[in-house]
């Protein structure tokens, strides 16, 4: 018995010393790591520039593209490019002081911020740490409705479609969109509720090429209408009041901006999704 105990005691301090060994060695290589190990010990990731071009164009080619040719027609050839360019801008400069927030201190071996709220608590904290969390959860309940309404008006704009082309007269074709919107928003329910969900790395790809393809649709009916009209339409101010009411003109002026500012809405899932793929490339 004492050569048994003696035995798994060494057996033990050979473990221990093993485990002490593998963080000795996990820690002493801050910028690779282990094999299976980041240098922050989770699990090493297994983004690749495929993966990582895929959660990017998939992001920012949202369904929110499809609007900018009517937000354009309603604000005008000057307001609305320059609004377009603003809101660049402005996503442009936010994903660069998110990429910038991702490492606390030094940009190689700094501490990790694997979340929005994180970034936030480790630069600023205290209860600005919860205000800006009440905004990012009320931005995404935002762009979470824009989805499902603009989900459910595609649905219905395609069940309207089918129905002009087999009824062949002047009927209407009415549609009501709150089942589409409760479908959608079922789905949305069942998907959230699968783990891991923003490293099913195929799925990444399938929509990237998705925001192709309608994009490509999107832009190849645009150049059919032109060359149908022999010249562009529109005007330089937009939506002219002799066509609609001035308070018609303010509110779709408002529901361009709104669709514009949709269809830029790539910051708000920055670091919780892209960083982890894309981040490897840039470090």
């Amino acid at each position: 018995m004492g050569d048994i105990n003696l035995t798994n005691a060494t057996a033990g301090t050979k473990n221990q010393q093993f485990q002490y060994d593998h963080s000795l060695d996990v820690m002493s290589n801050p910028q690779g790591g282990s094999k299976c190990f980041d240098d922050d010990g989770r699990l090493k990731r297994t983004g690749t520039v495929w993966t990582a071009s895929a959660h990017i164009i998939t992001a920012v080619i949202g369904s929110g593209v499809l609007s900018l040719a009517w937000a354009i027609a309603q604000l005008g050839w000057i307001a609305g490019p320059a609004v377009m360019f603003l809101f660049a801008f402005g996503i442009y400069y936010t994903c660069c002081l998110l990429a910038d927030c991702y490492r606390t201190g030094d940009n190689v071996t700094g501490k990790r911020n694997y979340t929005y709220m994180d970034a936030v608590s480790t630069n600023l904290g205290g209860s600005k740490t919860k205000l800006c969390g009440i905004i990012q959860y009320i931005n995404l309940f935002g762009v979470a409705i824009g989805y499902t309404i603009a989900a459910s008006i595609s649905m219905v704009a395609v069940k309207r479609s089918n129905c002009f082309h087999a009824s062949h007269d002047d009927s209407p074709c009415l549609a009501s969109s709150t089942p589409y919107m409760i479908a959608f928003g079922v789905s949305e329910i069942i998907f959230s509720q699968i783990p891991d969900f923003d490293q099913i790395s195929w799925l990444s790809m399938v929509a990237a090429v998705m925001s192709f393809t309608y994009s490509g649709i999107g832009m190849a009916l645009g150049i059919a209408k032109v060359a149908e009209n022999g010249k562009f339409k529109g005007s330089l101010t937009g939506i002219s009041t002799d066509t609609v009411t001035q308070t018609q003109k303010m509110w779709r002026s408002f529901q361009a901006l709104g669709n514009i500012a949709f269809a830029y809405s790539y910051s708000i899932i920055l670091i919780e999704i892209q960083i982890f793929q894309a981040m490897f490339v840039l470090r």
